[in-house]
């Protein structure tokens, strides 16, 4: 099939199979031409009128109207194909779907009504953006002979496309709906997609105008093996992307060489040319590429698509997945540990008191004692990490904080290690957790002090700040919003290798020999900063240091008439006397916990009732209702759950007051606890002392 151009519009020239003959225009030519040659022969001798040439002229002419009358009878035989032209809007107006036929440089040549109904009036086919991606696949197809399919996307839906050859410059596209399949065709146009459904277009010779312009590389390649294969031409985005893309150079160069011998493996999955082959850049390994080959007589055409930006922004989500991931695991694992070891507390708190100072089992329990709290600390990193920490957020002084910690930050280093402090002016005000932010600056003091110790010692400064908003981005917080409070720890050492700057945040990542790091100390730091609302940033060159900033979102006060003083939340008096009066239901699925909890309640002084369920504790809720002084439930149960079950007993609990003692942050429930009064919250791990006061309390804050 071939397209016929003319000034009106572009017409279908199909070929049918050869069932019918016609008159074949160079036989009637030679025969009209052998019939004058024998006319002028045989005239000759009539000039001369003798009788001996009479019988010669009659037999030319015989002889000519013998070979004349062949020539028909042979013209007669020979079958050729009789052209049909149907006018290119009438083939299309019998397609129900959006079609249109296109050239080589994705110009329409004309459209059915559906198609200007579903695009509009656009005078081309895509030409950037995702759509035409995917167009340069189904184009190097169509120009193969093949059914290519490609993706367009006009008015918020998708279209699948089917691109079809109708010609060496002329390709079908049809558009089937999201992603339903073509759709199929009445019989006319399918005899019409038909007849070329065997044919095959012709190797490239040049780029066409489409590829040529297209902003991404596009290269036509001489020889079997493309990665071997010389440029015969290329457009000018190749040499942009990948210094060296011109003509006469090898194709193959161009991409590195490990990424080569690897696609090589790979080719013949991407001879259909959708399959795309990820390379990377000969002149820059990190930048990443796809590579979509086609073939055709000898002859390859290869599309080179930059897709670094793509594989950053997949490489930063998968980061993402996998920190949550780990997050969900620390959290879970923190909840477990922390029932573990408030068994374990518990039972030294109860031996302490057989073994009391003097007694030569004293100084093991006081070392259990102290692994077990170093336990606990690396329990709350891991729910810092996570960011399942239990927050309470109090408004804070940036530099008031920094500067009452300095004596604590002191006592980390050592003696070559000098530890300076700037302190900005007009210091904001940041609404965050003290004890985390605490935390956060040691671990960074402390990773700057492992830092240059092998270098022989050097300075740690620690300064803080009032940034603007274009200050902030300026520093590395791309998303700053308004002024931030900043607090900088930065050291002279030896600075961050390229290669470990992406996994500095990672947990359990550490450069540290075995046994020396857990690895969480940045790590607990992310988890802060994020939980705070905040961001981090890392500046680093190796041999010139490196420099942690955290930005926190300044506090604004709200405005009113007269400035009201900030609400100080009550502190709670300790109480001395650990000893009370009262009945407790005491509900907690760990065995270990809930045993030793209620024995030293009871020592106390407390009745206690024991429930190892939320159903179990519903019932004797409900058997001495009135009854109870306090309820403590743990919050994660096997069945009903703590939150569950307050809101079933509160009825029998009257005004009672509730505790709840959990592993989990406090924040992963409290919208469970809406609408409930007199309920506070303990975190684990707990030793009896914190307990027993906490009951204490609540009980006198009920009478």
């Amino acid at each position: 099939m071939q397209i016929i151009d003319s000034p009106e519009a572009p017409t279908l020239a199909m070929a049918e199979p050869p069932t019918r003959t016609r008159k074949t225009d160079p036989l009637i030519a030679l025969a009209v031409l052998f019939f004058l040659l024998a006319v002028a022969f045989a005239a000759a001798p009539l000039v001369n009128r003798g009788p001996e040439t009479l019988a010669g002229s009659l037999l030319l002419f015989g002889l000519a109207g013998v070979c004349c009358l062949g020539l028909f009878v042979l013209r007669g035989t020979v079958e050729e194909p009789v052209e049909t032209e149907v006018g290119a809007e009438t083939f299309l107006s019998a397609l129900d779907e959006p079609a249109a036929v296109a050239a080589p440089d994705g110009r329409l040549l004309t459209t059915n009504p559906a198609w200007r109904e579903a695009m509009g009036a656009a005078p081309r086919l895509p030409k950037s953006g995702a759509a035409a991606s995917s167009l340069f696949g189904a184009l190097a197809a169509a120009r193969r002979g093949e059914l290519g399919r490609a993706t367009l996307k006009t008015g918020g839906q998708e279209h699948d496309a089917l691109v079809s050859p109708i010609g060496p410059r002329r390709f079908l596209v049809r558009l089937t709906g999201r992603g339903n399949g073509p759709l199929a065709l009445p019989s006319s146009a399918m005899e019409v997609l038909n007849a070329v459904a065997g044919a095959k277009a012709p190797p490239p010779k040049v780029l066409d105008a489409f590829a040529a312009a297209s902003p991404f590389g596009a290269a036509l390649l001489e020889g079997e093996d493309p990665f071997e294969a010389k440029i015969v031409e290329a457009n000018p985005a190749l040499a942009q992307l990948a210094p060296g893309g011109e003509a006469g150079q090898v194709f193959g160069r161009l991409i590195e060489a490990a990424s080569r011998l690897d696609a090589g493996l790979r080719i013949d999955q991407a001879r259909d040319g959708h399959t795309p082959l990820e390379v990377r850049l000969a002149h820059d390994p990190a930048r990443i590429a796809h590579l979509y080959l086609s073939q055709g007589g000898g002859r390859w055409v290869a599309y080179l698509v930059d897709v670094s930006d793509q594989k950053q922004v997949e490489l930063q989500l998968a980061q993402s997945q996998k920190m949550q991931a780990i997050g969900q695991l620390a959290g879970g694992v923190a909840h477990d540990f922390n029932n573990l070891l408030t068994a374990i507390l518990m039972q030294l708190d109860v031996l302490a008191t057989r073994h009391p100072v003097g007694d030569p089992s004293y100084e093991g329990l006081n070392e259990i004692k102290q692994t077990s709290m170093r336990a606990a600390d690396l329990v709350r990193k891991l729910l810092a990490f996570s960011r399942k920490q239990t927050v309470q957020r109090e408004i804070l002084d940036v530099g008031e904080m920094i500067s009452e910690s300095e004596v604590l930050l002191r006592r980390l280093l050592y003696e070559d290690i000098k530890l300076v402090t700037d302190y900005g002016r007009n210091l904001p005000h940041v609404r965050a957790d003290r004890g985390q932010l605490d935390t956060a600056i040691m671990n960074l003091v402390v990773n700057a002090r492992d830092a240059i110790r092998s270098h022989g010692g050097g300075t740690i400064r620690i300064r803080t700040a009032r940034v603007t908003q274009d200050g902030a981005r300026g520093l590395g917080y791309p998303t700053a919003v308004g002024d931030q409070a900043m607090v900088e720890v930065s050291d002279d050492g030896p600075g961050i290798p390229p290669e470990v700057m992406d996994k500095i945040f990672d947990p359990f990542f550490t450069t540290k020999p075995v046994g020396e790091g857990t690895g969480l100390g940045l790590a607990t730091v992310y988890g802060i900063v994020k939980q705070s609302d905040g961001w981090i940033a890392v500046a680093s060159k190796p041999g010139e240091g490196a420099a942690f900033r955290i930005f926190l979102p300044v506090h604004l006060a709200p405005v009113s008439a007269a400035p009201a003083p900030e609400p100080v939340a009550p502190k709670r008096p300790a109480a001395r006397d650990l000893s009370g009066a009262g009945r407790i239901l005491f509900v907690e699925d760990e065995d270990a916990v809930r045993g030793v909890a209620a024995k030293l309640l009871r020592a106390r002084g407390y009745d206690v009732i024991e429930a190892a369920s939320g159903e179990e504790a519903l019932e004797y809720a409900e058997t001495h209702a009135g009854e109870i002084d306090l309820m403590i439930s743990d919050v994660v149960m096997p069945g009903m759950q703590g939150p569950d079950l307050l809101k079933q007993a509160r009825q029998y609990l009257g005004a009672a007051p509730v505790m709840f003692i959990s592993g989990y942050a406090e924040s992963e429930f409290s919208d469970l606890l809406e609408g409930e009064r007199n309920v506070s919250f303990l975190p684990k791990p707990i030793d009896i002392k914190t307990l027993a006061e906490r009951v204490k309390q609540e009980l006198q804050k009920a009478a």
